[in-house]
C-alpha cells in the first residue's frame, strides 16, 4: 500500500466519522441530565399562556395589515388556509408532545429522532420564529399606541432619526425595544410572576375581543360586504405582546445545556428562571425591532416557524416507520419487489425505504410548489405543458406516498397518534412548502443571512462542545475499559 493511498484512506476515515458525527441523536432520557426549571405554573396559567401567544397585538393589527396590503376581501379565505396547515402541523406537534415530553420543543424532538445538525437547524429557526415575533407584535403594539397619541413618537422620530433604506424601518423604533426589554427583565425575574402578568393581559384581551363581537352584531351592516373601489381606496387606515416570548428562551437555553450554544445561555437564577437566556433573546429582539418594518419581521418570523412545521412532519415519518429496536434482523438487499410487498414488520430494509423516499417526496413537493407558484398563469389558461407538468408530478407524489403506506410501522406505540399516515404529514410539508415560496427574495435572503450564521455558530462551536459527543466519547472509554480488563482477567485465568 503506498502512502497517498494510506493517507487518502484515513482522511475518508475522518469525514466519514465527522459526517456520522453530525447524525448522531440524543436519548430522550440521557443519564445525568436533570430539569432545572421552576414547574410552578398551573392549569390557568397554562392556558393564559397559549391564548395569550394566539391573541396578541397581531389580532388586532396584522390581521388589518395582511387584508389591506396583500389579501383584501379573501382575508378570510387566507384565515382558512393558514388554519389547514396548523391543523396538520398541530397533529405532528402533538405526536411529538406525546413521545418526547421534554423541555426544548421541536428541537428536542428532531434531536431525538434524525439528528443534531438537524436539531440545530429546526432550534435555529424556531429562535427565529419567537425573536422576530416578539419584535413583529412590539411593533404592531407601539404602532397602535402611536395612533393614540396622534403619531407623536413617529413624527419625532422620522425626522430626527430616519432611515430611508428597502427593508427597514422608517425611523429606530427605540419605544417597542424599550418595551422588550421590559418584559424580558420581568420574564427573566421569575415564571411565576411573568405567567401572572400575561393572565391579566389576557383577561384583557379577551374582554375586548368579546366587546367587538358583540358590537358587531349590534352595529354590524351586511352592505359593508359591498361597498366600492374608490371606497376602499379613499378609506383612512384605522387600527401580547409576553406570550410570544414565554418559550424563546426555553429553546436557548435547551441548545446550550446540550452544548450547541454558548455555555453562559443555559445559567438559571436561584428563581429558576433562564436569565441570560431571556435577556439575550429579548437584547436580539428589541434589536430587530428597532431596524426593520413590520412586513419585514412578519415574513421572517413566518419563514422560521414554517421550516420547524415542515421539519416535525418530515420526523414524524421517519419516526414512525423505524425499525423496531431489540429485534435482530438479517440485512436486507434493496429490490423493487419490497417497496411495494415488504415484510410485516420493520426493518432497517423498511426504514432506510421511507427515508429514501421521503427525500424523493420533498424534492417533488418544492418543484410542484415553485410551479404552481411561478406557472399560475399558464395553468389558468389550461397550457399543455404546464397542465401535464403538473399531472406528472402530482401522480409521482401520489405513488411515492403510497410507497411509504405500503412500508409497516413501528409497533412503538403513544398516547397520541398522527392519523392518516403518511398523508397527513405529506399535506402538512406540501402546504408548508408552497406558503414559504409564496415570500419574497428580501425575506429569502434575510433568512439565508441568519441561517449563515447559525450554521458558522454550530461548525465553529456547537460541533466541539456537543454534550451528546462527550456522552459518546465517555460511553467508548468505558466500553474499551471493561475490554482491556476482560482480557486481563481472561489472560490470567
Amino acid at each position: 500500500m503506498t502512502t497517498s493511498t494510506a493517507d487518502f484512506r484515513i482522511s475518508s476515515g475522518k469525514v466519514l466519522r465527522f459526517i456520522r458525527s453530525l447524525t448522531r441523536k440524543k436519548p430522550l432520557e440521557p443519564e445525568g441530565e436533570v430539569s432545572n426549571f421552576c414547574r410552578c405554573l398551573t392549569t390557568l396559567d397554562l392556558v393564559g399562556l397559549g391564548v395569550g401567544s394566539t391573541l396578541g397585538a397581531g389580532v388586532y393589527v396584522l390581521s388589518g395589515e395582511v387584508a389591506r396590503e396583500v389579501a383584501g376581501p379573501s382575508i378570510i379565505i387566507s384565515f382558512l388556509v393558514a388554519a389547514v396547515a396548523s391543523v396538520f402541523a398541530g397533529l405532528c406537534y402533538a405526536e411529538f408532545g406525546a413521545r418526547v415530553p421534554k423541555t426544548g420543543s421541536a428541537y428536542l424532538y428532531s434531536y431525538v429522532t434524525v439528528g443534531e445538525v438537524w436539531a440545530f437547524v429546526t432550534g435555529w429557526n424556531l429562535l427565529l420564529s419567537y425573536v422576530i415575533g416578539t419584535s413583529s407584535v412590539a411593533k404592531a403594539w407601539t404602532g397602535t399606541f402611536d395612533d393614540l397619541i396622534d403619531n407623536v413618537i413617529a413624527e419625532t422620530l422620522g425626522k430626527e432619526t430616519p432611515m430611508d433604506s428597502p427593508g427597514l424601518a422608517p425611523y429606530p423604533d427605540f419605544f417597542a425595544a424599550g418595551l422588550i426589554m421590559l418584559l424580558a427583565g420581568i420574564l427573566a425575574y421569575g415564571v411565576k410572576e411573568s405567567a401572572v402578568l400575561n393572565t391579566v393581559f389576557t383577561a384583557v384581551n379577551v374582554a375586548v375581543l368579546l366587546f367587538i363581537i358583540i358590537s358587531g352584531f349590534i352595529k354590524g351592516d351586511i352592505h359593508n360586504w359591498r361597498i366600492s373601489e374608490e371606497t376602499i381606496l379613499n378609506a383612512t387606515r384605522q387600527m401580547d405582546l409576553l406570550g410570544v416570548m414565554f418559550p424563546m428562551p426555553r429553546v436557548l437555553f435547551a441548545m446550550a445545556r446540550d452544548g450547541l450554544l454558548f455555555k453562559p445561555l443555559r445559567y438559571m437564577s436561584s428563581r429558576q428562571s433562564p436569565v441570560f437566556a431571556t435577556l439575550s433573546s429579548g437584547a436580539v429582539a428589541a434589536f430587530m425591532v428597532l431596524l426593520f418594518d413590520l412586513k419585514a419581521l412578519v415574513d421572517m418570523s413566518s419563514i422560521g416557524t414554517i421550516f420547524a412545521y415542515t421539519l416535525v412532519a418530515v420526523c414524524i415519518l421517519i419516526l414512525r416507520y423505524k425499525e423496531d429496536s431489540g429485534f435482530v434482523h438479517s440485512s436486507e438487499p434493496f429490490t423493487v419487489m419490497g417497496l411495494l410487498r415488504p415484510p410485516s414488520r420493520p426493518t432497517q430494509r423498511t426504514s432506510e425505504n421511507v427515508n429514501i423516499v421521503t427525500i424523493i417526496i420533498l424534492f417533488l413537493v418544492i418543484v410542484l410548489s415553485l410551479v404552481l407558484s411561478e406557472a399560475l398563469h399558464s395553468l389558468q389558461r389550461r397550457e399543455l405543458w404546464s397542465v401535464l407538468l403538473v399531472f406528472v408530478l402530482v401522480l409521482t407524489l401520489v405513488f411515492a406516498v403510497v410507497i411509504i403506506w405500503r412500508q409497516p410501522q413501528s409497533t412503538t406505540k403513544a398516547a397520541f397518534m398522527v392519523p392518516c399516515l403518511p398523508v397527513v404529514p405529506v399535506l402538512s410539508v406540501f402546504m408548508n412548502t408552497y406558503l414559504m415560496v409564496q415570500l419574497g427574495g428580501e425575506t429569502w435572503i434575510s433568512y439565508a443571512v441568519w441561517m449563515a450564521v447559525g450554521l458558522i455558530i454550530y461548525f465553529g462551536y456547537g460541533v466541539r462542545h456537543s454534550v451528546q459527543k462527550q456522552r459518546l466519547r465517555e460511553a467508548r472509554t468505558q466500553l474499551n475499559i471493561a475490554n482491556v480488563n476482560s482480557n486481563v482477567v481472561d489472560s490470567a485465568a
